[in-house]
């Protein structure tokens, strides 16, 4: 079979896929991110939108920026210039109106440790008003797909790194968000509920929700995503159709373009 050459998706394709599809629930324009006491930006000129049905994946080295984009996304964190709107509303104008719509699975296991699993994903519920006689049938389908088993009435404090991961991710689709995102989610996790996550991740996609998330793992990222946002230094290097991509070639060897396309950035930017 004739090797495809990969390429980035262009402007022109990017705006046929919005008029081919409804309004994108997360756009992201020109996105710049300087931390304070810092003259250089972590992250500069980032622009992607994601939209229903679709898993979109951040993929970069440890330090790319990846944790910095999300965390603005999900509004923990300012901005310096750009916009960013969930749903149709900006972070910064109408946050709690775009906070409403997602789910962060964050980076550093953000839990109350002093509360019981369900006792936290009860706190969730309320948060997002989840209605009570809804939390029992959440919580059983949750349980199928992260099995913390009777676990999840003991102390979270109790739990092992993988355990507090699950509880995490419970906790951030108690109120099945339109839009899921998580940095780094597969980290900590067993093989077996790593499998049952990324099934899970399809599935519910495949009900018109949106999934965004981070990673340094190219394969699980190459496997499970639709579309692939490459960065590195801060820089969004390209944009890949994955799914276009495999089925053209099924055997194309993403590590090595990946690797190969670091390596010309990095070999633009000493220019």
């Amino acid at each position: 079979m004739e090797k495809i050459t990969p390429r980035s998706v262009t402007a022109g394709e990017r705006e046929l896929h919005m008029e081919n599809q409804q309004e994108a629930l997360v756009k992201i324009e020109n996105f710049g991110k300087r931390y304070a006491g810092q003259t250089a930006y972590a992250v500069d000129g980032v622009s992607f939108c994601c939209y229903a049905g679709e898993i979109v994946g951040l993929l970069g080295h440890n330090g790319a920026g990846k944790s910095t984009i999300l965390k603005c996304l999900e509004g923990m964190l300012p901005f310096d210039h750009g916009t960013i709107t969930i749903g149709g509303h900006d972070i910064r104008v109408e946050p709690t109106a775009a906070k409403l719509q997602m789910g962060f699975v964050t980076d550093n296991q953000g839990v109350f440790t002093k509360m019981t699993g369900v006792q936290y994903l009860d706190f969730m519920a309320d948060v997002y008003k989840v209605p009570v006689e809804v939390r029992k049938e959440r919580l059983e389908e949750l349980q199928k797909v992260f099995a913390l088993g009777d676990a999840v009435y003991n102390l979270i404090s109790s739990y092992s790194h993988g355990m507090r991961q699950k509880i995490c991710m419970m906790g951030s689709l108690i109120h099945m968000p339109k839009l899921w995102i998580m940095d780094e989610p597969m980290m900590g996790l067993d093989p077996y509920t790593m499998h049952a996550v990324q099934t899970y991740m399809r599935e519910y996609v495949g009900k018109g929700n949106t999934i965004l998330f981070s990673s340094h793992m190219l394969n699980t990222v190459t496997r499970i995503c639709d579309r692939v946002i490459l960065i590195r230094g801060g820089k969004q290097i390209s944009e890949l159709d994955v799914r276009r991509m495999m089925e053209e070639d099924p055997q194309f060897d993403f590590e090595t373009y990946f690797l190969e396309s670091v390596e010309k950035k990095y070999r633009e930017g000493d220019a």
